[in-house]
């Protein structure tokens, strides 16, 4: 018998709470939905207001995969949507701004999915974000140093920068925005790109083609595309363990610097309740728009 609860007045059906999503670990979906759950305090507010897309793995991270950004059929009416537009034409997102549609979206088995943009003004960029993809055999060390300069820069051209593991191999730089068009912040991200590879061309490269990223880091600006999403920091990622896209502080990233280091940037579900009580949400900041800053030569950034 499914299990039904209520959570904030509203009653959920939540199905196959003991099935074995992460064999490596055993780890369980009831132990994903506990995490959504408690982590819900620092997760809702970089959903709130951002059209969700679903990266769906119902059988693990080994299992199909389904990424879908249309309202799925059987959305609870209480779910909010919101119109978005898309080359087709415009479509219905979701919308998770609420604790029970948080634990609803979750028990499909989810990854968040947001873009850099809300809602109430769609390609209209409060964010930048850069990628940072190491090509083995680079590792996260190796995207250290990477974001290290490409902070140093984003300071040097006035911002607050903010970083988070990608919950993969990677990291996300990530930089609060006076609201602007995204076209203009892609081509900014690409400049920022172009010049770390200028920079360090024996660590960076700015071009996506494989052949090129062997050992080197792939700083990846097309995430700034208006149609484009990133993982939504603190989502739990489909990967062979259960890790968490965790912000992390610029001092944790400067004391990567090898391979032993290393696993201290790589957070699991079970890593991330502590990690709260004592970091706190790293990300509160990013989220002030006291501290948004315009593009170079935009002035107020409009």
């Amino acid at each position: 018998m499914t299990p039904i609860t209520e959570v904030e007045g509203r009653r959920l059906a939540l199905s196959n709470l003991d099935k074995v999503l992460y064999p490596a670990s055993g780890f369980t979906k009831g132990e994903v939905l506990h995490y959504y759950a408690t982590a819900a305090e620092v997760l809702l507010p970089e959903l709130r207001d951002r059209p969700v897309s679903f990266l769906r793995f119902p059988d693990g991270p080994d299992g199909q995969r389904f990424f879908t950004k249309n309202v799925l059929p059987g959305t609870p009416g209480w779910v909010r949507t919101a119109e978005v537009p898309r080359s087709e034409g415009p479509a219905r997102q979701v919308l998770v701004q609420d604790l029970p549609s948080l634990v609803w979206a979750a028990n499909l088995v989810t990854e968040f999915h947001t873009p850099q943009w809300r809602a109430h003004a769609p390609g209209l960029a409060d964010r930048l974000v850069l990628d940072l993809d190491p090509g083995p055999p680079a590792t996260v060390v190796e995207a250290c140093a990477a974001a290290l300069w490409l902070r140093e820069r984003l300071v040097a051209d006035g911002f607050e920068v903010f970083v988070k593991t990608s919950g993969s191999k990677g990291l996300h730089v990530v930089v609060p925005l006076v609201p602007v068009a995204s076209a203009r912040v892609s081509a900014y991200a690409k400049e920022l790109a172009v010049a770390a590879e200028r920079a360090l061309p024996a660590l960076v490269v700015h071009r996506m083609t494989r052949s090129l990223r062997p050992g080197k880091v792939f700083v990846d600006f097309s995430q700034n595309a208006a149609a484009k999403t990133t993982a939504t920091a603190y989502t739990v990622r489909a990967r062979a363990e259960p890790t968490v896209s965790a912000p992390v502080t610029w001092g944790e990233v400067a004391e990567c610097r090898d391979l032993g280091d290393a696993g201290r940037l790589v957070f699991r579900v079970p890593d991330m309740a502590g990690r709260l009580r004592r970091e706190g949400d790293l990300f509160a900041p990013l989220r002030d728009p006291a501290g948004a800053a315009g593009l170079p030569g935009d002035g107020d950034g409009a």
